[in-house]
């Protein structure tokens, strides 16, 4: 490599270094600062690249040059990206289509903020296919090698499953300490690596790219969770989030710091310049400006994407005598057994969990039943094995009868979703009896186990029935018939369900059949949720920024569980859910009338 100097730098006088052989066409000289200017040719950069990565230079300086001829590099030809071509063929076999507003996204990212920036796309519009995209992208320019993804727990899963699916990247989800440093490429929960021994090996490795998914809870600087994000050495860093700002504009402060230190000052300067309060912006167009430099946010409608129609039908179940006096029995059972356990101090989750089997199905039931049984006290075991004896008596139930009748009258195939294995294997029985093809999917699968059922039930199935935790990660846009045989507590695993089907990629409309158990807690669950809150009116996603809204001091199902226990009747139980509706319906009010992120570029 030759090196001309035509002015030396010692003399602090600007002057221009040329890296290549003058035969080469060189770039136009790009300035380091005010005194040091760079022109590039193509073997040039790859002989200094190479050069400071096996530390033959040192100084702030070449490493500034080295990182600078990086970037060029990956902005030469930036208008035909490889990835999509590299994978045009593999998309087509797993039916991942790259949208226009996914790929203007993934060149503006690496041509115009350097690998860092904030996709704070309005919801479902494939925030995790635009960061794969320009992973895959730095690593085949070769880049990015060592890259960390650290998300929600609940969602590592779906991380490594995209990934690895739609872009041949080999990442690995994180099981010990030894995976940091052995490991090129890692899917994480931020929980985990935030804690030792984890936090060490995280911090002392130096991270090509640095991925945050609901990258919104790290808006506030003091704690442990931005200050860990904010020390770990990272390239390239993207943070995915639908809402970037919600209540302050301090928030949004705190994120591109995190983001691109400096970049709107100290906060007082940045308080002067763009706050006029909490939530006034001073100069929203300077600020949209300024924003526009380190964040994309794509908006539903034209130029992105137009979902189907996602139709929600109520199916009322009346249960059998034999049922309705088993659910009986387990009620009356569980509110004397919860205030034993509360005045004795120990957990009442083994009661609450029956109190939800018993509305899904016998067999869920039977199996708690018969755990509790085993441990009782023998007063507690005649009463018991009374139970147990009315819920193994019943072969069938009114809610199998119900799918049975329904299935015909749908077309295509249909997924059904249970949160229990005793009930998956009840659905299975009925259904195989009834001649259906079925497919049975939970989280007990292996990886491999997980894409042979996936094929059958694409390539012969009828009927996919699933777990909660089997459909964290599987994509069904090829299904558009979703029922849901019993109801979750949590709202947020209701809405995973239904993504799984209504998601980019579907192409029909989306039918939804809800069964609820009349004269039980799962009627009062539904009627909060569909016609208290309006849920299923909602955008996937919204559900979970409103919620926060409501600055809960446990969990939404924690918060259910505490009614439930408060209420000595039906008419205090209805109470406290009016209640509750009420509360969600002021949030949801509020996030639509502020103002800030019409901020947002």
């Amino acid at each position: 490599m030759e090196i001309r100097i035509t002015v030396p730098i010692l003399k602090q006088q600007p002057g221009t270094f040329i890296f290549g052989p003058e035969v080469e066409k060189f770039s136009e000289p790009i300035a380091v600062d005010d005194n040091f200017f760079v022109r590039f040719s193509q073997s040039g950069l790859e002989n200094i690249i190479k050069g400071v990565r096996r530390r033959e230079y040192s100084g702030w300086k070449w490493h500034k040059l080295s990182r600078l001829g990086e970037d060029l590099t990956a902005q030469a030809d930036i208008a035909n990206l490889l990835c999509p071509v590299h994978l045009a063929s593999h998309w087509e076999s797993v039916g991942v289509i790259p949208y226009p507003h996914q790929l203007d996204t993934a060149r503006r990212v690496i041509q115009e903020m350097g690998g860092r920036a904030i996709l704070a796309d309005e919801v479902g519009l494939g925030k995790t296919i635009e960061a794969g995209m320009i992973l895959k992208e730095y690593m085949l320019r070769g880049l990015v090698r060592r890259a960390l993804i650290l998300t929600p727990a609940s969602l590592c899963w779906q991380w490594f499953e995209e990934l690895r699916e739609k872009f041949r990247i080999p990442v690995v989800l994180h099981r010990s300490q030894y995976d940091w440093a052995r490991c090129q490429c890692i899917v994480a929960s931020i929980d985990t690596a935030k804690r030792e021994p984890h936090l060490s090996e995280v911090l002392n490795i130096h991270w090509d790219m640095l991925i945050i998914d609901e990258a919104h809870k790290l808006k506030n600087s003091n704690t442990q969770n931005w200050r860990f994000v904010n020390s770990i050495h990272k390239k390239y860093f993207l943070m995915l989030t639908a809402t970037p700002v919600q209540n302050d504009l301090k928030e949004l402060y705190n994120l591109i710091t995190l983001l691109k230190p400096g970049q709107l000052g100290t906060y007082a300067q940045f308080k002067q310049r763009f706050t006029a309060g909490k939530r006034t912006p001073r100069d929203p167009e300077m600020l949209r400006s300024v924003l526009s430099q380190v964040m994309i946010r794509n908006r539903r409608g034209t130029g992105t994407v137009e979902f189907t129609q996602r139709i929600v039908r109520s199916v009322p179940v009346e249960l059998t005598p034999g049922e309705r006096e088993l659910y009986q029995a387990v009620e009356f059972f569980i509110r004397r057994q919860i205030r034993r356990t509360l005045a004795e101090k120990k957990t009442i989750l083994p009661y609450i969990t029956l109190l939800r089997e018993v509305t899904s199905s016998p067999w869920a039931a039977i199996l708690t039943l018969k755990k509790l049984y085993d441990k009782a006290q023998p007063e507690l075991r005649a009463e018991l094995d009374r139970i147990l004896r009315l819920a193994a008596h019943l072969e069938t139930s009114a809610k199998i009868q119900q799918v049975l009748r329904l299935l015909p009258k749908l077309d295509g195939k249909v997924v059904i979703f249970t949160e229990y294995r005793g009930t998956q294997a009840f659905i299975k029985q009925h259904l195989d009896a009834a001649g259906l093809g079925v497919v049975t999917f939970d989280g007990s699968l292996s990886a491999g186990r997980k894409e042979f059922t996936k094929f059958l039930f694409r390539r012969y199935g009828d009927v996919l029935v699933s777990t909660e935790t089997g459909g964290e990660g599987i994509n069904l846009q090829y299904c558009n018939n979703v029922i849901n045989f019993d109801l979750p507590w949590n709202p947020m695993r209701l809405e995973q369900r239904i993504g799984r089907v209504h998601r980019l990629g579907q192409t029909k409309d989306v039918y939804i059949f809800n069964l609820a158990t009349q004269g039980t807690i799962e009627e009062h669950i539904w009627r909060l949720l569909h016609e208290k809150i309006k849920m299923f009116e909602l955008v996937v996603g919204q559900l979970d920024t409103i919620l926060t809204q409501l600055h809960l001091d446990k969990s939404f199902e924690s918060h259910l569980i505490d009614i439930f226990i408060r209420s000595e009747s039906e008419t205090d139980l209805e109470k406290e859910l009016d209640h509750l509706a009420a509360g969600i319906l002021k949030a949801r009010e509020q996030l639509a009338q502020s103002s800030l992120l019409d901020l947002l570029p």
